[in-house]
């Protein structure tokens, strides 16, 4: 009897391994050798971090520290379960209350990660009768759990309403409709017309669902996000949003009505078979809600820098297309000119990552930065002629 050889796992992973480094695509891991801040130790190296979402610059916030050693001397370092069983502990149950006011909503529920709250939350709401509206640059975790719902999709062109307006006039569904949508996009740092994807919801019918992932801690008053930037409390159905950006620390949420949030915590199975956050991360994200309230000065730094920062880039040349936000893309184009100007900054002292395909479109690789609230005006410097050094290195500007 003959024996069928095939490849080993190995085998296979070094082959994928290499397609992926020929099409530019492999991931270089860099180690972070210190706290998450303005300037961190990578890779043995001091650099200006341009790239991390800590808008606020929570991640080494002596507060949050000494809230999250506290609910360790409290309650260990894990609830022992699934929140189901006997993981909620009252730590967990303040964060959702802190939280729904946080968002003026009637209640909460908190999840692992925003990945897993869009992807979980998403595949439970929608069926196969559903119709679901997505802007085509919406994040990866919404394309995944619409995929996982089997629902029907339609794709609007990014935040255009007329198109989004056609196709909401042609829908004929058996079941519900929902829009859903990224607050502020992550590659483009554009946000979302939120007002008119209300109007439009509410004339047709449609369930709306808005990903806050980057807004919270930016937009709205003292980083309430961006319902609150646009004065729409009370006229988006479903807000989600992490703990992982603005507020320093990991975890995802939903905002929303008090039947809605415990019908997901019956059903979403993403919530009820993980483990439930370790009370030190509880903690944090209750004290980062708690500290934006009672500092908004640190929102207004952040703005203050970004203005800044903007308008040296644009002096000096660069394009940084069409931001809104802190998230402020340097246009490269080629994805190999993108990663060369990542490796010449790394060599400055500036810390930035590469986007490239398939994260963006083919020829719309980038330099993606981000400004926290802890920069200052000495460090924007640094980073500005860093940039310039390089860019007319590159033949960039």
């Amino acid at each position: 009897m003959s024996m069928v050889v095939r490849p080993s796992l190995e085998e296979i992973s070094k082959q994928e391994i290499q397609k992926l480094s020929d099409e530019n695509r492999l991931w270089k891991e860099h180690r972070l050798e210190s706290p998450a801040s303005n300037w961190s130790v990578v890779d043995g190296t001091k650099q200006l971090m341009l790239c991390t979402n800590d808008y606020l610059g929570l991640a080494d916030n002596d507060d949050l520290k000494k809230a999250s050693i506290e609910a360790i001397r409290a309650y260990g370092v894990g609830s022992g379960a699934v929140r189901v069983i006997s993981g909620t502990m009252s730590i967990h149950k303040q964060l959702e209350e802190e939280l729904a006011r946080f968002k003026r909503r009637p209640a909460s529920i908190t999840f692992q990660s925003g990945y897993v709250t869009n992807y979980g939350v998403l595949s439970t709401i929608l069926g196969e009768d559903d119709l679901v509206f997505s802007d085509e640059l919406n994040h990866g975790s919404i394309i995944d759990g619409i995929r996982m719902s089997r629902a029907q999709k339609v794709v609007y062109r990014h935040n255009d309403m007329e198109s989004l307006a056609e196709e909401l006039e042609k829908a004929k569904p058996k079941g519900k409709m929902l829009i859903v949508t990224d607050a502020v996009f992550s590659m483009e740092g554009d946000i979302a017309p939120l007002p008119g994807i209300a109007k439009l919801a509410a004339k047709h019918g449609a369930i709306t669902y808005v990903d806050d992932a980057h807004g919270d801690g930016v937009l709205g008053e003292a980083g309430r996000g961006a319902v609150n930037h646009f004065g729409l409390e009370g006229k988006i159905d479903i807000e989600m949003g992490t703990f992982s950006k603005a507020f320093g620390s990991v975890g995802g949420y939903v905002a929303a009505g008090e039947n809605f949030c415990e019908m997901l915590r019956n059903k979403v199975r993403a919530f009820l078979l993980s483990g439930s956050h370790p009370p030190a991360v509880a903690a944090a994200n209750l004290e980062a809600i708690r500290y934006v309230q009672k500092n908004p000065g640190v929102v207004k730094k952040l703005w203050s820098n970004t203005r800044y920062f903007k308008k040296g880039l644009k002096s000096t040349g660069f394009n940084i297309g069409r931001s809104e936000t802190p998230i402020t893309p340097i246009m490269i184009g080629e994805d190999r000119l993108a990663q060369r100007m990542a490796d010449e900054l790394f060599k400055e002292g500036v810390f930035v990552i590469p986007i490239v395909f398939p994260m963006v479109p083919r020829d719309a690789a980038r330099i993606r930065t981000i400004v926290n609230a802890k920069h200052t005006e000495s460090d924007l410097d640094f980073a500005l002629s860093r940039l310039e050094k390089v860019g007319r290195k590159l033949s960039l500007i």
